[in-house]
């Protein structure tokens, strides 16, 4: 929480005073309420807000940062801890539990003393009910998406069947798919459509270890909700769905007839999201198959690589790409459509390079940009005051603003027109032909005449929302009689003035309140008039601030008012109603309206972006995932590059296929190979989004998933080391990517000892150069690694072009000084060292801590080093002793002494004389020498 979020200035908090029988009888229904561990639960004061229990140690600590927050309620032996909470606060609270973290529900209750009942309850993936307070202040950046699981074996595979509902969009979706152990296409299923929740039977079958998927849901930070079983239950589906789908019974039959499972998924979810009880529902939501296959695939590792989300961490926006790339201008839609469009990278050529050819037109085009973001900040979240339309409680508001938004549409459609550029063609398909067909007379048109007719448009701008009363004549004849009866009081008001001798206004002032119409005089008027005013008048109130009175005729004419207002406003709510609901069928306008804006907004967000930055973005060249190369020249990281104080060097990136298809990139600490690999995997994601990239050239081979191993951090708290993590998250790359993917794996091996570090990384190499074959950036500080591209031409005969190449990060060790300086270029070749010690020496360490460190190295290196026997020199400046063995000698060597020891030990020498047995051990050795002759390792034995 931000360090804003603590106690009120002076450390004050609305007090909580019931008094004893109040106090017992809360304390007495709150001991009764269910256990439920991941309730949040509120109890409304009208004022404030008060949590109990141990929801109330949890806000004092999470919240207010101190435990002084607390308050006790009731006596020792029965009280309960309390807190008390601000509705500012309460906002703050509601926002963080529903939209940040992902470990609670919200609940809301309302009463006095021992009545209360639940009014409000809210989980991250269904927010409906705290709308109002979540985005009463703040736009909406993301519509979370509530998904069902029911994993099964079905002919020896394992299958998943899900399930999504997204609340805020109205849309249902389904799908079956075969699953590895490691439930990678889940993960990649949630990541994909920004799950916030997840239903999971909770009895279920032994057979299937459902850690790992818990683990998938775990890693995506998602609520995992448990269902009874019994619950997933597709009975009465087609019926419950011809409900509250749009459109004909008989396209929903025919998309559940082609599942088995999911339909149980979705009952779960009918039923959990009570659609069925909200009426508003009816007949507005769509359903569609769910394709795993249609985006690039993303699971989490890689969100978290790539920094494609916001962090609760982030120091400023650029930090993540979401910050870096919103540059929408609209409320709220443009946010939530790149949110989406970054979890759903496209692999179509033709609709990434659609996506482009907007982007460019908006990039070479100043005036079109200009004019566009223009029109576009004047927009309102259209999404949302749809949804508000459709609430019950819906009042004018939400449709006087969707009338001003919708009116700003013609001038968007007039700026497009505008544009005679290279892809006018491609605008009015994407675009202007869309908009004119929704804006047609008999579209919003009929929207536009009904709210220009029944709305009061005049008095918008005092915040008031009335009904025109030239829209009905029942309207039209109570406004002249309340107009009458106004004029009635107003003379009064004057005669009054006129008979106390008093100026209007200024010293008699007329007044509506509790009392009706009243005067009001000052004490000190009251005293001149005071003998008339006790003889002619009615005195009501005798206050500091002065004296109301009444007479017969402003009585009468009062009750006249109030009585006529009462019909006004009752003949204007049914109107108002009638009103609301004829909006309510322009849902489908409105929600084009909404699709073509926020996606303009986007695309214009992408030119603004590649046009601003100091070194402008470039358009890449995309090829399909078979042909191609992914070559980046003077690539950047967006999100380091922009931050301040940052002078960032550009790398290029040739993944060749054939020759450069797999790179081992080695170099030292902090010498830039991270960055340079993220930045690869950052650049293709954002071109395969429809976005510029920061390079001087960019061509790119449409990859189907990015697969990334990157600096896995400790899950211990989930029982799960460093090194489980690497294994776990490696163990998703070897048996999900295929050659279409695209893999960044840095430091794999170091949670371990070194050589079985190495051994795996050795291992992993082999397998996605030899089967995998996809695209590879790996970085290590296995320097041995490099070897693997001497096999280019080698053992490898079998398996043609691997394409594996080396390259290093560029550092420079001054002679003299020692001093180390990073160079930050990327360049062929292999490093021969690690420049760890250096690194600390940048950290300060103590001299003498640097010093045992070199000689121990030294040691090392004697130790793993065989005699320089090449007479060469050995002393170059910073390099290290050069070894004889290389890695692949090693392992042949260790293989082969350990087939000696095998056969020596199955010896039957306590079975046969001396002289037999000297002749075995003789045989072994003169064996084991001819296989040493080729074997540097081995010889050093003999």
């Amino acid at each position: 929480m931000d360090s804003e979020d603590c106690l009120p200035e002076g450390g004050k908090l609305p007090e909580l005073k019931p008094d004893a029988r109040q106090a017992q009888g809360f304390i007495s229904f709150f001991k009764k309420l269910p256990k439920d561990p991941r309730a949040i639960r509120f109890f409304d004061r009208r004022d404030y807000y008060t949590a109990h229990g141990e929801n109330a140690t949890f806000i004092a600590k999470t919240y207010y940062h101190t435990m002084t927050a607390l308050r006790q309620l009731g006596g020792n032996s029965d009280g309960i801890s309390s807190v008390s909470v601000s509705r500012a606060m309460f906002e703050t609270i509601a926002r963080n539990l529903l939209l940040d973290r992902t470990d609670h529900t919200l609940e809301l209750y309302e009463g006095s003393g021992s009545s209360w009942r639940l009014t409000k309850s809210g989980t991250p993936g269904n927010i409906g009910s705290f709308e109002d307070i979540l985005f009463a202040n703040n736009d909406m950046q993301y519509s979370p998406v509530t998904v069902a699981l029911f994993p099964v074996f079905r002919e020896g595979q394992l299958y998943v069947a899900l399930s999504f509902v997204d609340m805020t969009n109205r849309k249902l979706g389904l799908a079956e798919f075969p699953e590895d152990s490691r439930f990678t296409n889940v993960e990649s299923a949630l990541v994909e459509l920004g799950c916030k929740e997840c239903l999971l039977p909770a009895d279920f079958e032994k057979s299937i270890d459902l850690q790992p998927l818990q683990d998938a849901i775990s890693n995506c930070s998602i609520l995992l909700t448990e269902r009874k079983k019994a619950e997933f239950k597709s009975r009465d589906l087609v019926q419950d769905l011809g409900r509250i789908i749009r459109g004909s019974v008989e396209p929903v039959r025919d998309l559940l007839s082609q599942f088995d499972y999911a339909l149980g998924t979705l009952g779960a979810l009918v039923s959990y999201a009570e659609l069925l009880a909200d009426d508003t529902n009816y007949g507005n939501y769509t359903i569609e198959k769910f394709n795993l296959d249609r985006y690039m695939r993303l699971d989490s590792a890689v969100v978290r690589a790539l920094n494609i989300v916001e962090g609760k961490t982030d120091v400023n926006k650029n930090f993540s790409l979401f910050g870096l790339m919103n540059r929408t201008c609209t409320a709220g839609m443009g946010k939530r459509l790149l949110n989406k469009w970054l979890k759903q990278p496209l692999i179509d050529v033709n609709e990434i390079n659609n996506r482009l050819d907007m982007v460019q037109a908006f990039a070479e085009d100043p005036e079109l940009r200009q004019g566009l973001r223009q029109q576009l900040k004047r927009i309102s979240d259209i999404d949302r005051l749809t949804h508000a339309l459709r609430k019950k409680s819906a009042n004018l508001q939400p449709v006087v603003k969707l009338y001003q938004s919708c009116s700003r549409i013609p001038y968007i459609k007039g700026v497009l027109q505008q544009y005679n550029g290279q892809f006018s063609t491609s605008v009015m398909t994407r675009f202007l032909s869309s908009l004119e067909e929704w804006l047609t007379e008999n579209r919003y048109g009929r929207f536009a005449n009904l709210v220009e007719t029944a709305i009061d448009l005049g008095q918008v701008d005092n915040g008031e929302y009335r009904i025109s009363p030239l829209y009905s004549s029942d309207l039209a004849v109570l406004k002249d009689e309340l107009s009458e009866v106004e004029n009635h009081i107003n003379n009064l008001h004057m005669h009054t003035a006129t008979d106390l001798d008093l100026s209007v206004d200024k010293q008699l002032k007329l007044e509506k309140g509790p009392f009706g119409h009243v005067f009001r005089i000052s004490k000190k008027d009251e005293q001149k008039v005071r003998k008339k005013l006790t003889t002619n008048y009615i005195i009501i109130e005798t206050r500091k601030d002065g004296v109301k009175f009444t007479s017969a005729k402003l009585k009468k004419l009062g009750d006249q008012y109030q009585s006529l207002l009462g019909d006004y406003t009752s003949c204007q709510k049914k109107i108002v109603d009638n009103v609301v609901q004829v909006s309510c069928t322009f849902s489908e306008v409105f929600e084009n309206f909404a699709a073509i804006i926020s996606e303009l907004d986007v695309l214009q967000s992408f030119a603004d972006l590649a046009i601003s930055c100091p070194v402008p973005y470039v358009r890449p060249d995309i090829t399909t995932s078979e042909e191609g190369d992914i070559i980046l020249q003077g690539s950047r990281h967006p999100c380091v590059e922009a931050q301040d104080g940052v002078n960032f060097i550009p790398n290029d990136c040739t993944l060749a296929r054939g020759k450069s298809w797999f790179q081992i990139i080695t170099g030292p600490n902090m010498g830039g190979k991270s960055t340079f690999i993220r930045q690869v995997g950052v650049n293709v994601l954002m071109a395969q989004v429809g976005s510029f990239v920061p390079c001087d050239q960019a061509s790119i081979s449409v990859r189907d998933c990015i697969f990334a191993r990157v600096g896995a951090g400790d899950c211990q708290l989930r029982g799960v080391s460093t090194f489980m993590q690497e294994m776990l998250e490696t163990a998703s790359i070897l048996k999900g990517a295929s050659e279409k993917s695209l893999i960044i794996i840095d430091e794999l091996g170091r949670g371990t000892s070194t050589y079985d570090g190495f051994g795996l990384a050795w291992a992993i190499c082999e397998h996605l150069v030899e089967v995998t074959r996809a695209p590879t950036l790996f970085a290590t500080h296995f320097h041995e690694l490099t070897a693997l591209a001497n096999k280019n031409g080698d053992q490898h005969q079998h398996v043609p072009d691997l394409g594996i190449a080396n390259y290093h990060v560029g550092a420079h060790i001054d002679p003299s000084s020692r001093k180390l300086t990073m160079l930050y270029k990327v360049e062929p070749g292999s490093c021969d060292q690690s420049f760890g010690i250096h690194v600390a020496e940048f950290a300060n360490f103590p001299e003498a801590v640097i010093a045992l460190a070199k000689s121990k190295a030294e040691e090392l290196e004697d130790f793993t080093s065989a005699p320089n026997l090449s007479g060469e020199p050995s002393d170059e400046v910073g390099s290290k002793r050069k070894r004889v063995f290389s890695p692949d000698d090693v392992t042949r060597g260790a293989a082969r002494a350990r087939l000696l020891l095998e056969d020596f030990s199955a010896l039957p020498l306590d079975e046969v004389d001396g002289s037999k047995a000297t002749e075995m051990v003789a045989k072994l050795k003169s064996d084991f020498e001819k296989d040493a002759a080729s074997n540097p390792w081995l010889q050093q034995f003999l």
